[in-house]
């Protein structure tokens, strides 16, 4: 279970960081709500000793328990659909008393690490009917329950993950093509759907943000309109370097006046423009950049398909959430309520991302050069055992 490795063989790279943009994420909370920082620099160091222990252990031998990841995560989801703490209409929370824990985010590790397992074991046949039925069916059932939540956005963020995940394992290209042609018609078909008053596919405030991005200046979505309008305010106030408040000037900020609604979460870039100005957002933007692409880069020196996808997986999340997050809190897309990663404030997203991080540091440590130095290794012992 735990190995032992090469301290050379650690990405201190990563560590160093995720260190720097949990570090924003302290500061930008504090801002955004002074009494959530010690909450939020306690889920830092929970997520960091959860990611170092996990780097230590094997994940070959973690994923030999998938299954019961798998059914666990079911359980979660279906204790939210039935049991769940409701919020603004939607039940996604389990109340833990001194916590509340919301299992979708923990789900979206748990689904990279089954399909990683999943996908290996199929890699010989994974472009054959029965195996890609037979995916569609596990991956349909927690996204059924997410949905049914009602989580719209993080329904399309694990099915996005889970296309990133079967690319990656090895999907030929023509299944791919022939997805694309089928999912453009079906998306068409959804939206113009979705748009209509008396539609059923979506509740009526999924509806609203969407046709609040789409008709921003009809009068009925003003109250959507206006919060992402504010976020680009407060963006842009913050020019080259952030602003300092004068007393005047207090009422019209994201922090210190009612200005943007969820600014510690779904709006935190919106208080990094104001606070940091262009360069600390241009920090954020590239340390979350650098800790996807230092996720790929790993995911080349993995000892087997699995470790790869676990990789591109925990990478492509990363990804594509500070690209939704940033892209609300900018107005180029729909309010949708995604933290931006490491920095939001939220302890189940928070030390979700840190357990996915520490597999990550984990089949780095099993690398490919690691491997056949061990190789090199056990041969030598054996050498000298004969002599």
């Amino acid at each position: 279970m735990i190995k032992q490795y090469k301290l050379r063989f650690y990405n201190f790279r990563l560590i160093a960081l995720l260190l720097a943009i949990s570090f924003f994420g302290i500061q930008l909370v504090g801002m955004a709500m002074s009494s959530l920082r010690m909450r939020q620099a306690a889920g830092v160091a929970m997520g960091l000793v959860i990611m170092v222990i996990l780097s230590l252990m094997d994940y070959s031998w973690i994923l030999n328990f998938q299954w019961i990841m798998y059914f666990a995560n079911i359980v979660m989801l279906l204790w939210v659909r039935f049991f769940g703490y409701e919020v603004n209409g939607a039940a996604r929370w389990i109340n833990l008393g001194f916590m509340q824990f919301q299992p979708t985010e923990l789900s979206k590790i748990v689904i990279i690490l089954f399909f990683a397992k999943f996908f290996m074991d199929h890699e010989d046949d994974l472009n054959t009917f029965r195996t890609l039925a037979e995916a569609a069916g596990l991956v349909g059932v927690p996204l059924y329950l997410i949905y049914d939540q009602p989580d719209l956005k993080n329904t399309i963020t694990v099915a996005v993950i889970f296309c990133a995940l079967i690319y990656v394992a090895g999907l030929n290209y023509r299944i791919i093509v022939g997805a694309v042609l089928i999912a453009v018609p079906l998306l068409i078909i959804f939206l113009s759907i979705v748009v209509q008053p008396d539609q059923k596919l979506i509740d009526s405030y999924q509806r609203n943000r969407i046709m609040s991005f789409l008709y921003p200046e009809e009068e009925e979505y003003s109250d959507d309109v206006e919060q992402q309008n504010n976020s680009k305010t407060a963006i842009a106030s913050g020019e080259l370097t952030g602003r300092t408040l004068s007393e005047d000037e207090m009422g019209t900020s994201v922090n210190d006046g009612n200005f943007v609604a969820e600014n510690q979460t779904d709006f935190i870039f919106a208080v990094a423009g104001e606070k940091y100005g262009f360069v600390g957002c241009t920090a954020i933007v590239l340390l979350l950049l650098l800790i996807s692409i230092e996720c790929i880069l790993m995911s080349l020196r993995a000892k087997d398909l699995a470790g790869k996808i676990i990789c591109c997986g925990v990478g492509t999340l990363v990804a594509l959430q500070s690209f939704i997050n940033i892209c609300v809190a900018t107005g180029m897309g729909p309010n949708t309520g995604t933290p931006l990663p490491f920095v939001s404030y939220g302890l189940t997203s928070l030390v979700s991302l840190y357990t996915g991080m520490g597999m990550v540091l984990n089949v780095g440590l099993q690398s490919s050069t690691y491997n056949k130095e061990l190789k090199r290794k056990t041969i030598q012992d054996r050498k000298e055992e004969y002599l």
